[in-house]
């Protein structure tokens, strides 16, 4: 216990430091995973309490355990298996270790090559980054808006129109699986609101205008990740190719993953001028499409209901008159004034007065109307204002003081990346629309918005972890130079998170991001342990050749264990197909691959690093004996 118990204790300090960075993440992922790296500081405290004091009197017991056959059948595997990993590790792993050593430059390079074509991997798009990745939800949700004013059936015509495609489409997906129950547990259809939207994702739903006629929507409910063989995307996909292109429709979005960070694709445009405003968002949303595999393309912009618009000409400026003036009369002839209240009850009745029905008609009776002069006079109505048809606004953005209207689009992962999508939006097309358009300004936001607010913070905090831990190793070792051999090993844990991702089908993300944080504190555990068992047995005099490979044997048969244990221990959550599981599968594939690949490299590299230190010492020492 002694002897042990300095490197547990550190090795558990690393990986708290490691994971507290998690804490103090910006951003919704880090209000979502918050209580992740809690949880682990305080399993943790507990587990060393338990190593150092509770698990020695547990192994001190001398209790007769061969009494039972279980045990005895597993002593058998377990003396086969030793005979078998001693022969392994002290026969071609040692001579391995040994010639590692002895060509230990060699393997330095190997090394760092390793590390460098994983990060062309990365660069070249081989294994791309999405914020958030694609987690398939058990429902599809496609949400209509008509413009503002549509009659409840012509939306309602629409919405049938969504509603056979779906079927359509789920009818030829369960007929290519025969047998099997259908793919649709449950489907409903909504006319005038958006029940079902504001449950997550992408689509932008507008609380004020529930239960209004423009508004429709499909829901499915599909069967469960665990029942089901078909993608949810897939079916979306299907589904959306089927509707096909519908003119006269305001916005038409499709929804089959889950998502809390908004759109993949989500600009904000700004000006001064709205008319420039909306040319702008309109020319970004054309060259979007252009873009393969950028669907549900639309803006925030929503005009509003048709409206009668009241213009004074110079004649009535001339005449004395303002435009609340007009205002004010065309309401009153139209729409009526309050003479007088009567009391009925307990009900106020209000009288109000008004121009009989057949003279508030149409446009023309507007025109016709008398208007009232400051002085009592009335002249007619087209004589000092104009009237004509227009919208107005169904709502109005600002940012700043700044009109603003949003253009939006969906990425299908994979067919292209919206990352990649929104770096050329930022460093090509937006600066030419800003030419085309002067005073235009632009800002990012949804799901780039969230990985920028979420990386600038992750990145610093990683980067005190990283410092902490430096500083907490070098106490222990008393070295500047032996903690950076400890740290060597965060590299290859990035390489192995990369790789597992590669193995397993899945792009890296905000959460592999998080899980190779998480990685940093717990790889360095293995590199610790030798090097403070190394410490250790330099002080008997034997040639440090012999010692490295010494070292590296005795603590081959612990750190495959812990390494196996972790892995395994993570499997079930890779393997998981749930909803909620599914969230967490890149961060446990980051840590799964990413402790394997390291304590492989770790076995080897360390010794070599170790010698390689010894090398720089001893000609440091060597030129200053000269001097």
């Amino acid at each position: 216990v002694r002897e042990m118990a300095m490197p547990v204790t550190l090795a558990v300090l690393t990986t708290m430091f490691a994971f507290i960075p998690l804490a103090y993440t910006l951003g919704i992922m880090g209000k979502i995973l918050r209580a992740m790296p809690i949880v682990v500081v305080s399993i943790l405290g507990v587990s060393l309490v338990e190593a150092l004091l509770i698990l020695p009197a547990h192994l001190s017991s001398n209790a007769n355990w061969n009494r039972f056959v279980l045990v005895r059948l597993t002593n058998k595997i377990n003396q086969a298996t030793h005979r078998a990993l001693t022969w392994f590790v002290f026969g071609p792993f040692a001579r391995f270790v040994e010639r590692a050593v002895k060509w230990r430059y060699v393997t330095l390079a190997t090394g760092v090559a390793i590390f460098l074509v994983t990060i062309g991997f990365i660069a070249g798009g081989y294994v791309k980054f999405v914020f958030f990745g694609t987690v398939e939800a058990d429902n599809m949700i496609a949400t209509l808006k008509m413009p503002l004013g549509t009659p409840v059936e012509r939306t309602r015509e629409i919405t049938e129109r969504i509603e056979e495609a779906a079927l359509q489409a789920l009818e030829e997906f369960d007929s290519k699986r025969p047998g099997k129950p259908s793919l649709m547990r449950h489907m409903s259809v909504t006319v005038g609101a958006h029940p079902m939207a504001a449950r997550g994702g992408p689509v932008q739903v507008d609380l004020a205008g529930a239960g209004q006629s423009h508004l429709g929507e499909v829901n499915i409910e599909l069967l469960g990740g665990e029942d089901r063989d078909v993608s949810s995307v897939a079916i979306k996909n299907r589904w959306r190719e089927l509707v096909g292109e519908m003119p006269g429709i305001s916005s038409l979005t499709f929804l089959a993953e889950f998502s809390t960070t908004g759109n993949p694709i989500d600009v904000e445009l700004s000006h001064k001028d709205f008319y420039t405003l909306l040319a702008a968002s309109d020319k970004l949303k054309m060259i979007l499409r252009d873009y393969t595999g950028v669907s549900d393309i639309a803006d925030d912009f929503e005009p509003g209901k048709v409206e009668l618009k009241l213009e004074l000409k110079d004649t009535g400026r001339t005449l004395g008159l303002t435009l609340s003036d007009i205002a004010r009369q065309v309401r009153q002839g139209f729409y009526g004034d309050e003479a007088q209240r009567i009391q009925r009850g307990r009900d106020d009745i209000r009288v109000m007065v008004r121009y009989p029905e057949d003279e508030r008609k149409s446009l023309a009776d507007v025109e016709n109307m008398r208007i009232r002069l400051p002085d009592g006079t009335e002249i007619a109505f087209k004589t000092v204002a104009e009237v004509r048809y227009g919208r107005g606004y169904s709502t109005i953005k600002r940012v700043d003081r700044r009109r603003v209207v949003s253009v939006s689009a969906d990425v299908d992962e994979d067919v292209a990346n919206a990352k990649e999508i929104n770096t050329q939006l930022q460093t090509e097309v937006l600066p030419k629309l800003m030419n085309e358009f002067p005073g235009l300004q632009y800002r990012f936001a949804g799901e780039q918005r969230e990985m920028i607010e979420s990386m600038s913070s992750l990145i610093p905090n990683f980067g005190i972890a990283l410092m902490a831990i430096y500083a907490l190793l070098a106490v222990q070792f008393r070295s500047y130079s032996q903690p950076a051999i400890v740290m060597s090993a965060i590299p290859f844990g990035i390489v192995g998170a990369t790789l597992g991702h590669l193995l397993m089908g899945y792009d890296l993300s905000i959460l592999s991001m998080f899980g190779i944080v998480a990685l940093a504190g717990v790889v360095v555990n293995d590199s610790l342990i030798m090097i403070d068992l190394i410490n250790r047995e330099r002080t008997a005099g034997i040639e440090l050749a012999q010692i490295l490979r010494d070292c590296a044997t005795r603590r081959f048969r612990p750190i495959m264990l812990t390494t196996l244990t972790t892995f395994c221990g993570l499997l079930p959550m890779i393997a998981e197909r749930s909803l909620q599981a599914r969230f967490l599968v890149p961060m446990a594939i980051s840590l799964a691959f990413g402790v394997m690949f390291a304590t492989c490299i770790t076995l080897v590299l360390v010794p070599s690093l170790y010698m390689i230190l010894e090398d720089f010492k001893n000609r440091m020492f060597s030129t200053k004996t000269d001097q």
